[in-house]
């Protein structure tokens, strides 16, 4: 009992490092669809902060496609977004959106089997290396930026692969995000940090405490977001996803002020016709490398400028 206790005041000690790094406020801050208060629930917003599973560059792992970049620093942080977000809806549709992480706490079995989904090698489904040669039929080279719209679309080729989750990934088109309609303050955790390679132990687990952020999260200015952004949604079943039609046509679709994004029941008639994904035909040898680090930050993602 002593060992418990002294385990938690550790913890509360060090959560109460950070707390003061929040602004005094009566809004509510909201994660992942659950509501905080910070006058009340500061250490437990952390926590729920750390429970989030942090993806960052990485390097010492092997070559992508066997002579490719050993680390992703530079390049890889939006796959690592993508990766932060598709991770959570896996977490909610085995664990639940409750479930909390606890530091040197046994953990389920779905847990450690989602954790080794995302870990740098290439028998890993959503691993950088699936992500980055994917991303080739794209037209993104190896060891190039992607963007947003880009990673979207290596996923949801990646989820065809994956029996397990039996994920159906919908990207959608023509989106427009709008300032006004979103809090002032954004709470994120950031890919821009480099760590070591982490590999899964002979009996399937994994030293999980690097992919989980244990300081205090980043905060950014809602109008120093790029508008270049993609939004992602979990529904596990289909009245899940009725639920949130009904509450999008509600919160936001009907509000006077300029919208999100549309909600449509037709396909477009100017839009291309709707194909559903298969199974791509991938046969990159991983070699299709840039020729320089000088062009890693020159391409920008391509975009759409919709008129209002």
């Amino acid at each position: 009992m002593e060992a418990v206790l002294s385990r938690y005041e550790n913890q509360i000690t060090i959560l109460s490092d950070y707390l003061e790094e929040f602004p005094e406020t009566d809004e509510p801050v909201w994660i992942l669809g659950r509501q905080h208060h910070l006058n009340t629930e500061k250490s437990k917003l952390l926590l729920d902060i750390s429970a989030r599973l942090w993806f960052t560059y990485r390097r010492k792992f092997s070559p992508i496609g066997g002579t490719g970049p050993s680390s992703d620093a530079g390049w890889g942080c939006m796959l690592r977004c993508g990766q932060m977000m598709l991770a959570q809806a896996l977490i909610c549709r085995h664990l639940g959106r409750d479930w909390q992480w606890e530091k040197h706490k046994k953990q389920p079995e779905e847990y450690h089997r989602i954790l080794r989904c995302f870990l740098d090698r290439k028998d890993c489904c959503y691993s950088i290396h699936q992500m980055a040669q994917m991303g080739v039929g794209e037209g993104k080279s190896i060891g190039e930026w992607f963007g947003p719209n880009t990673v979207a679309q290596v996923l949801k080729k990646l989820a065809l692969f994956d029996e397990w989750n039996s994920l159906a990934v919908y990207v959608s088109m023509d989106n427009t995000v709008v300032i006004e309609d979103i809090s002032n303050e954004l709470i994120y955790l950031d890919p821009h940090t480099t760590q070591s390679f982490v590999d899964s132990e002979e009996n399937g687990t994994v030293d999980d405490e690097s992919f989980h952020c244990q300081q205090a999260p980043h905060r950014m200015k809602i109008m120093n977001l790029d508008p270049s952004v993609a939004l992602g949604f979990f529904c596990k079943e289909e009245c899940d996803f009725d639920n949130w039609c009904s509450l999008v046509q509600k919160e936001i679709l009907k509000q006077q002020s300029l919208r999100m994004f549309e909600l449509v029941q037709k396909h477009p008639p100017h839009w291309p016709p709707f194909i559903p994904p298969t199974k791509p035909e991938v046969t990159t040898t991983g070699a299709e490398l840039i020729e320089s680090t000088d062009k890693l930050f020159e391409l920008e993602e391509e975009f759409e400028i919709l008129s209002v």
